[in-house]
């Protein structure tokens, strides 16, 4: 197998876990450095979707333009990921 394919499998696996098995098994498998990484990438793309610049997204979580700017590129895109996410996120 393939990354991609891997990644495909994987996705397909997490998406049959409930939420207390999937945060044990993101715990277990990342270090902690990832999980901070993940959580605060996270937070960029929510704080960019509530209107937050750049700038005060890298001064608040003392992080890179580069990363938020990722981020934000990310949002712009048609048929973006990241919205698709935040929808699913605000009807929870």
């Amino acid at each position: 197998m393939n990354d991609r394919q891997e990644l495909q499998e994987l996705c397909g696996v997490l998406t049959k876990c409930g939420r207390k098995l999937l945060t044990e098994f993101l715990h277990d498998i990342l270090t902690p450095n990832e999980l901070r990484e993940l959580c605060q990438r996270w937070r960029v793309i929510k704080l960019l979707a509530a209107g937050q610049t750049q700038r005060e997204i890298a001064k608040t979580l003392k992080t890179s333009l580069c990363k938020i700017t990722r981020g934000s590129r990310e949002l712009k895109k048609k048929n973006s990921s990241f919205l698709q996410v935040l929808q699913i996120h605000a009807k929870n």
